[in-house]
């Protein structure tokens, strides 16, 4: 789908937009705010300061990222992490990256964005039934952050979908979110252990509460430039997720 966008520096003071619910807002914030991972917050600020070539006149955001999209969304994207140039620096999930140039121009083919760029913060981008988050708030080290780093993610997480009751679907992208998603599924006492659940692309589950969980490859820029995955294989994701929210 053709589509034309300026390129919009991001605002050095621009903060996430205020989100409509009062206590989705209140998880916004306490993942901004977070602390918990000092060598993620360390290696985020770090990135701000010396920075890619391409952005040295961009201020990066360089603090935990939090959730965005739709606060009555049906449909949740689970990510690993925020990206080093992408989410850490713009302050929104897959943003300024190859992996948020990848996916947001299928979600907008499919009506679930706006706009098929996400550029920065501010650039108008909005989600429609969607919503994307990460089991890891700050940008890890070579994308691999520790178990234990993962664990004191999850309460952000669990907040997150307390807050979010109208969600019927769950997109997972790559095996870290799946196993991320799982964890919280068993301290939630959803399901009683993972091991019944198994990642693969295309995966599909109906969990015992209802909703269904559903698995993708990641749409890093290694898993599209090396074939892995495509853009017919992830969008076929999303039309599956879309039928079983009730949206087709």
């Amino acid at each position: 789908m053709a589509s034309t966008l300026q390129t919009k520096r991001p605002s050095k003071r621009t903060e996430p937009a205020k989100l409509a619910l009062p206590v989705l807002q209140q998880v916004h914030e306490n993942i901004v705010a977070c602390t918990r991972c000092p060598r993620l917050r360390a290696y985020g600020e770090n990135l701000g300061v010396v920075k890619r070539a391409s952005y040295r006149d961009q201020e990066y955001w360089s603090k935990p990222v939090p959730g965005f999209g739709d606060p009555r969304a049906r449909i949740r994207i689970v990510g690993l992490a925020p990206g080093a140039h992408g989410a850490n620096r713009t302050g929104r999930p897959f943003t300024g990256d190859a992996a948020g140039n990848f996916m947001y121009d299928v979600l907008h083919e499919l009506g679930l964005a706006s706009q098929p760029k996400a550029i920065s913060r501010d650039d108008g981008l909005k989600l429609r039934k969607a919503w994307i988050g990460s089991v890891v708030r700050c940008a890890p080290p070579g994308d691999k952050p520790t178990p234990e780093e993962i664990r004191n993610c999850a309460s952000h997480l669990t907040a997150e979908i307390a807050a979010m009751p109208h969600i019927r679907v769950i997109v997972c992208l790559g095996k870290i979110a799946w196993d991320g998603f799982l964890a919280h599924l068993v301290a939630a006492g959803t399901i009683e252990r993972r091991s019944a659940y198994h990642f693969t692309h295309g995966a599909e589950y109906r969990l015992p509460d209802g909703t269904f969980l559903l698995g993708s490859y990641h749409p890093s820029a290694r898993n599209t430039n090396t074939g892995r995955l495509n853009r017919p294989m992830f969008a076929k994701i999303f039309v599956r997720a879309l039928e079983l929210a009730g949206l087709g």
